[in-house]
């Protein structure tokens, strides 16, 4: 049997444990000596109570942006950059590489790409991969040459049969792209996934920054090898700072579903997202073909009235086109919030948050965001509460699942909203308004909403929680994600984040979904509309030490339409 095709039936064998059946055939499974498939056993201590049970995490050392992610040949696929001699960042990045047939459980493989030409000596940083035509899957990468430079590189397969896609080679003639004039040798890199304009020219985005403007610089090329700049950015501005790990792609306007990265017609509007240094922003817009320019509804402001993917600690996302269920992915790095020194001792440092699709919300506005579907099929032992009343200053404990790794949806119905206190929000910043009213400030309607990897007693708690304001003609909805009480620990961030959250509680009840998986909780406000990510690390909320509570800290009661939690079961992730 080919390497290649056993390799695959290995795949599917060690998904089918956590499933519905165990092949006899799948015992070569623990005996491979193939060095290209890596079969891992526990590489870090037993005693790890914030690596997570169902996030995608390597077995060791650092983690931070994806890369390349893509659905190919019956195989979801992730890159991600990888430091493999330490828990730190550093030289020598690498693109590991993950297989995986639902998005949850995943299998490492050996190594896509590692420094070893002169274009890229140092480091092998991030970028993408684009499907050809003829189904081709190619990548564009910065390499970090021998000189600290920061070009772009091409990587194809050695051997498109093989079903893992496992050994990539670079081609010759790299680097492709080198800094343009007025660019900086470390202000151009992350390459976009390329898109085929109308004309058939290839287009694809480097990430930079130049002249007090953070930009997506635009090359074309008629065959993906040579490659020439576009005399003007695709869009820049002036209110932001480096771009990096850009990401432009087109979003339907009546659907749902997702659409390939080359689609550019009357049916869809396109999103320019940027990584600006801590956060991802995105804006919405028209993309002319013509002119070459991306058209924005409104430009960058440097204000936190910015529209972001996520309001807590996420990074450097990336998203592709889902051919298999029509839906467009985005996967995000979510670093973490202790010290380097417990990075070393834990072995380990960084996490990806949940894919989730993504699509465009009705009114045109904002992206909305959604755990993928396949998560579901981590949950076990529901509990659910419907009607019940939290009146002033109630709490009360969710139990009957595994509180440290759960998944939790609940849809609040307020009764009174005509004595909700008034705020003209639009002179406040929201994370500023969560920070200085948190869980334990009183207001009117709110705060209410779940505590999480709380201790029994609550000396430990991150609270997830609501607050509702009457405004000018409307009401406001603010989302709050607050770690100032996360840890007994110190050396900590325990920031507290907070943002708006685009709904009129007139026409629809406040709803939240929470992952909750050791040391990670990821809160998906209205639906999808706002999503905030925080790391914890509680000294004594741990595993089974866990605990969950709704609660309202208002003086308005504030009643529980509807509440359904699930523990969530183990994924087998790079094991």
């Amino acid at each position: 049997m080919d390497k290649s095709l056993l390799l695959f039936v290995g795949i599917s064998c060690f998904l089918l444990i956590n499933g519905v059946k165990v092949d006899e055939d799948c015992d070569f499974l623990t005996e491979t000596d193939d060095p290209r498939f890596q079969l891992f056993q526990a590489l870090v201590p037993e005693e790890q109570p914030y690596r997570t049970a169902y996030h995608f995490q390597p077995p060791k050392n650092w983690l931070n942006d994806p890369n390349g992610p893509m659905y190919y040949n019956g195989v979801y696929h992730l890159f991600y950059q990888h430091n493999p001699h330490s828990a730190l960042f550093g030289d020598g990045m690498v693109w590991a590489h993950s297989a995986s047939y639902d998005l949850i459980n995943w299998i490492s493989l050996e190594h896509a790409l590692v420094p070893s030409k002169p274009f890229d000596a140092i480091s092998c940083w991030s970028g993408s991969v684009t499907i050809l035509p003829g189904n081709k899957p190619v990548i564009l990468y910065t390499g970090i040459d021998a000189n600290y430079n920061q070009v772009q590189n091409l990587a194809t397969p050695k051997n498109r049969s093989d079903p893992l896609l496992i050994e990539w080679v670079k081609y010759s003639g790299n680097p492709l792209m080198t800094p343009p004039k007025g660019v900086n040798g470390d202000n151009f890199r992350d390459p976009t996934t390329a898109w085929q304009g109308p004309d058939g020219t290839w287009k694809v985005v480097i990430g930079s920054y130049s002249n007090n403007q953070g930009m997506a610089i635009l090359y074309q090329s008629e065959d993906f090898v040579h490659w020439t700049i576009h005399r003007d950015p695709l869009y820049s501005s002036s209110k932001t700072q480096m771009w990096e790990c850009p990401d432009f792609f087109p979003v339907s306007i009546n659907s749902t579903n997702g659409v390939d990265t080359s689609v550019a017609n009357p049916s869809v509007r396109h999103v320019m997202k940027a990584s600006v240094t801590p956060h991802d922003y995105y804006i919405v817009g028209t993309y002319d073909t013509e002119q070459e320019k991306f058209l924005p509804d409104a430009d960058f402001t440097g204000t936190s009235s910015d529209l972001r993917i996520d309001y807590g600690k996420f990074y450097a996302s990336k998203t592709f086109f889902d051919s298999k269920k029509n839906r467009r992915i985005l996967w995000g790095w979510v670093n973490e919030s202790d010290s380097s020194e417990d990075d070393i001792q834990k072995g380990w440092s960084g996490l990806e948050a949940i894919p989730r699709q993504i699509w465009l919300d009705r009114a045109g506005k904002q992206l909305i965001q959604w755990p993928v579907e396949e998560l579901n099929n981590l949950r076990e032992n529901q509990v659910y509460v419907y009607g019940k009343q939290l009146e002033s200053e109630s709490i009360f404990e969710v139990s009957g699942i595994t509180a440290s790794q759960a998944d939790i949806e609940i849809i609040f119905e307020l009764p009174k909203l005509e004595e909700a206190e008034f705020m003209n929000t639009s002179l406040v910043d929201p994370q500023l308004i969560c920070d200085r009213q948190d869980s334990s400030v009183t207001g009117k309607y709110g705060p209410f909403g779940l505590l999480a990897l709380a201790t029994k007693d609550l000396t430990e708690r991150t609270a997830v929680f609501f607050r509702i304001f009457r405004g000018d003609n409307r009401y406001v909805v603010l989302m709050c994600s607050e770690q100032k009480r996360s840890s007994l620990r110190d050396n900590l961030d325990k920031t507290t984040y907070g943002a708006f959250v685009d709904i009129d509680p007139r026409q629809e009840m406040v709803s939240l979904r929470t992952l909750i998986d050791h040391s990670i909780i990821e809160s998906f406000g209205g639906e999808g509309r706002t999503c905030i990510t925080a790391r914890v690390y509680p000294k004594l909320a741990i595993n089974n030490e866990a605990h969950l509570f709704a609660f309202n800290n208002g003086t308005l009661s504030v009643t529980i339409s509807s509440l359904h939690a699930w523990s969530m079961n183990k994924a087998q992730v790079n094991e």
